[in-house]
């Protein structure tokens, strides 16, 4: 970057001394001259009244939250909730309307994939982790293969448009990964990668970290991140189209988003796209049924009589334990956030620009490193001294008009990753043993049988969510094995 004059450099302070945020200038006339070009950069994609009013709109969320009680949580209706449990039939109409839906161009799938597999012992983005299925496959890469899939049972005229939003550190792995794997068959003009933004740390007055002497402290600003990012040029590349400007160009009138981890995850669902297509809902979610009253999930309620996702530090014991008035087997409050969901595409056009006094960020109390804009020192906090600010994807879900619950079958769409290789919950080896076993009932319920122990994978390039297995009926398996056909499929059984 060319060096900014002193006039520029001047004008940014005083936006920033206005601001009351001047300090960030503390080490100005100490830095080389390409770490003032880095600083001034930065502090000039950065609006600080705007930070001022996040903070400000932020602590009284917070306050009110505090104060809030759990006399304004109630179950979701049962007018505005399905279930595909028990409910082939419907289910079977809610497929072909979403599969018309992706026949005729109209649906694209988001991806929120900012996240690294740190916790995996893997320092790449989530998306590239190996659950050490026999083909080796990454999550990227049957998901991939399941967009592909879908386009072929769709009869699709126009290809299925996948959006994946990274964060900073891992937009560049992840395009690279996608690079070396040849878009996993997908066209790379269908695949389109952005950006979710940052927000600055702050201290608990709200002023400004600085992380080193020539840059500001920052952090990820949540996967509520998302909206804004559909709005705002990508940084990566400024002068493309925003993500809802493509979105338009293309057609699209239906989104399916969700979250990197879940092996299960069906991709652009055709029942859960046809069921919110049906309800003419311009939101939507997919949950499974939470499976004790102590689960440590988030859950999709009524609060103040709008949708929310009520977390379970907010539901008293008495409210956890409460059971279904019609299905004593049921918890009252049994719809578990799983980060699976459905829009409109004007329904994003209009959330993506609500502002912070709309919806506010929530604050996470963290320690932050920084330097002492007094001494120059580095400062490594041993308790809390700040605060990170972030949203949350189902932020947006009390503005919805019209919203749809549906309920999945958890054992066949759910199973997260997010604990170290040999946690036993949610971890690679379980990710691993759900898949497998989704992939055995599938075959069990073409009509094949599967010898004990033995593991089969199908390609999600042989069946999506076990159709087109016709052919196996009366075989049996006496070996594993992963195969990327139904002729592979037949082999080996021979």
């Amino acid at each position: 970057m060319t060096a900014p004059s002193s006039e520029q450099v001047q004008r940014l302070r005083e936006t920033y001394d206005a601001a009351g945020q001047g300090h960030v200038f503390a080490f100005w006339d100490k830095l080389a001259a390409n770490e003032q070009a880095d600083l001034f950069r930065q502090l000039s994609s950065i609006d600080p009244e705007r930070v001022n009013s996040v903070h400000k709109s932020s602590l009284q969320a917070e306050k009110e939250a505090a104060t809030s009680t759990h006399e304004d949580i109630t179950p979701p209706p049962a007018d505005q909730s399905g279930s595909v449990i028990g409910n082939e039939d419907e289910a079977k109409s809610w497929n072909e309307v979403g599969l018309k839906a992706i026949r005729d161009g109209k649906v694209a799938v988001l991806l929120m994939a900012g996240g690294q597999g740190t916790r995996l012992g893997s320092s790449a983005p989530k998306g590239c982790y190996d659950i050490n299925l026999p083909s080796r496959k990454s999550l990227f890469q049957l998901q991939a293969e399941r967009i592909r899939r879908l386009q072929t049972v769709a009869g699709a005229d126009k290809p299925v448009p996948w959006y994946v939003m990274t964060s900073g550190p891992t937009r560049k792995p992840t395009e690279q990964f996608f690079a070396d794997n040849a878009f996993f068959g997908l066209d790379k003009e269908n695949v389109v990668f952005f950006e979710q933004g940052v927000l600055p740390c702050l201290k608990d007055d709200g002023k400004i970290f600085l992380d080193t002497p020539a840059a500001v402290a920052v952090a990820p600003d949540g996967n509520g991140g998302v909206y804004a990012a559909l709005r705002n040029p990508d940084p990566a590349s400024p002068s493309s189209p925003t993500i809802l400007s493509d979105l338009s160009r293309r057609g699209i009138e239906y989104i399916h988003a969700y979250g990197v981890d879940n092996c299960l995850v069906r991709v652009a669902d055709p029942v859960f796209l046809g069921y919110c297509i049906a309800r003419e809902a311009d939101c939507g979610a997919k949950v499974v049924k939470k499976t004790v009253p102590t689960e440590s999930v988030g859950v999709v309620a009524l609060k103040g009589g709008k949708f929310a996702v009520v977390e379970y530090s907010e539901i008293s014991s008495e409210m956890a334990e409460r059971r279904d008035a019609n299905n004593a087997a049921d918890l009252a409050f049994r719809a578990a956030n799983i980060a699976n969901h459905f829009y409109s595409r004007a329904f994003l056009e209009e959330v993506a620009h609500f502002d912070e006094r709309q919806m506010p960020y929530h604050i996470a109390r963290k320690k932050i490193p920084h330097v002492d804009v007094a001494s120059g020192e580095k400062v490594k906090p041993t308790k809390p001294n700040g605060m990170k600010l972030e949203q949350f994807v189902f932020d947006v879900f009390p503005f919805t008009k019209r919203f749809a619950l549906l309920e999945a079958e958890r054992k066949s769409e759910f199973s997260p990753l997010k604990n170290a290789p040999g946690t036993g919950s949610d971890d690679p080896e379980t990710s691993r043993r759900d898949l497998l076993e989704e992939q055995r009932r599938w075959l069990e319920r073409a009509g094949a049988t599967v010898d004990e122990g033995v593991e089969i994978e199908l390609s999600p390039l042989v069946s999506y969510a076990g159709e087109g297995l016709e052919a196996v009926k009366g075989f049996r398996f006496s070996k594993s094995g992963a195969v990327d056909s139904i002729e592979e499929l037949e082999a080996l059984a021979a």
